[in-house]
């Protein structure tokens, strides 16, 4: 998969389906509604009009379902219809499923996602979950042949026409966006440290003609970034703060995205079970996430002030690790006592959110993290783990069953004394 190209067009063509593999994919009450005239020409010879209407008479999703149409050339698949705390009305997560598991082979292949015009923008993310930059397998390297994977939209119900020139490069965008952040959380930590992350950063950087601001390693502890620098001072690779900052003229707010990059997480001192520790080289999920969805923004002509806030630390053990009981000073200036080195999230966060609040002025902060655990217990009101909205920059952790809220609140502390685990 890492060597395909995604490829989002109005009209992808007419093709006989043996030298262009195709898939089609929607929900089956949504299938119904694509006129014969629509598929024909990149369905025939192989395929008549009576075997397409066979084919969606027989497809029962539950939750999803697949018919091939023609040999391993042509699949149609239907996604499911109901809608859950699980699965949105796009279906993302089974889109992904379906892709990976039903898409034909071929060096040229073509998807026709059937669909309702506001679900177009989640669908086309979903759809570039399937290719994944990243991959180490043997043999990979071999294969020079570039791939290409052409994504055709049919919408029905309103607002059913093409989709707009405009739309397409909107779709383009993010989904580079969502496969570079994918790369970077699929790359291990001997590869992905945060030298690698700060490089990535920096080729963004460049590429939209924007300076990075750096601070690492003994300047993190100088200036007083006590959190990100306790996390990460014993690590090979040290700590940093890395701000991406776009300043259009005419803006009107500023808006501050901080995102939790801990490149791998053991747990520190308070380390991590055998089952527990292998995935945590995703751990760096939020930062990931905020620069591909800087890069994209950008792209797409953001007219306010945005910046990109990384918290950058590997969260291992050494001589110079962090100890339960240490106290940290945090950049908001008030101190925090640990008492589980596996809460490391929060305190990079916290020193990103008051870099925002204090040096970036922002009107709006949104932080992103991978939480593990601690969602789970620290979310009990809200299941999003998300902070209600508030003109104020939130901070939102859990102390006992108390939510503390506010980068000017003293935090206490970083553990968790109750069950569902500290890890975030």
């Amino acid at each position: 998969m890492a060597n395909v190209g995604l490829q989002f067009q109005a009209s992808a063509g007419d093709s006989d389906p043996q030298s262009r593999p195709l898939l089609l994919l929607g929900q089956l009450h949504h299938l119904h509604r694509v006129p014969w005239s629509h598929v024909r020409g990149k369905l025939q010879p192989r395929v008549t009009e009576e075997l397409w209407q066979a084919a969606l008479s027989t497809l029962n999703p539950n939750p999803t379902d697949s018919c091939p149409l023609y040999l391993n050339y042509a699949t149609v698949a239907a996604l499911p219809c109901r809608v859950s705390r699980h699965n949105s009305p796009s279906a993302a997560h089974f889109i992904t499923r379906l892709v990976r598991t039903c898409l034909p082979p071929g060096a040229h292949r073509c998807i026709v996602m059937v669909c309702e015009q506001p679900e177009v923008f989640a669908s086309a993310c979903a759809l570039a979950r399937a290719f994944p930059l990243f991959t180490h397998r043997s043999g990979a390297s071999r294969r020079l042949e570039k791939k290409t994977v052409t994504v055709e939209f049919f919408l029905v119900g309103q607002d059913n026409g093409p989709v707009e020139v405009s739309t397409l490069q909107c779709l383009a965008n993010a989904t580079d966006g969502v496969r570079l952040a994918a790369r970077i959380v699929d790359t291990p930590c001997n590869e992905m440290n945060t030298d690698t992350f700060l490089e990535e950063i920096n080729k963004v950087g460049k590429e939209l003609g924007i300076i990075p601001t750096i601070i690492r390693d003994e300047e993190l502890k100088t200036r007083g970034f006590g959190g990100i620098y306790g996390v990460g001072k014993a690590a090979l690779h040290p700590p940093a703060l890395a701000v991406l900052s776009h300043t259009p003229d005419g803006a009107t707010q500023t808006i501050a995205w901080v995102g939790k990059g801990i490149v791998y997480d053991t747990g520190g001192l308070s380390i991590k079970g055998k089952t527990t520790m292998p995935g945590m080289k995703r751990d760096c999920g939020g930062a990931a996430a905020v620069l591909g969805a800087f890069r994209a923004a950008i792209k797409q002509g953001f007219k306010d002030n945005l910046h990109a806030v990384f918290c950058l630390a590997e969260n291992s053990v050494g001589p110079n690790a962090t100890r339960p009981d240490d106290i940290h000073l945090l950049y908001s200036g008030k101190t925090v006592e640990i008492n589980n080195t596996d809460a490391e999230g929060r305190l990079v966060l916290a020193d990103g959110v008051s870099y925002a609040c204090k040096d970036l002025g922002a009107d709006i902060i949104l932080d992103m993290a991978t939480l593990t655990g601690a969602q789970v217990s620290a979310a009990w009101i809200c299941p999003s783990a998300a902070a209600p909205g508030n003109p104020t920059p939130l901070l939102t952790l859990r102390w006992g069953r108390q939510r503390v809220r506010g980068c000017r609140q003293e935090v206490f502390r970083t553990g968790h004394e109750e069950g569902g685990g500290a890890a975030c």
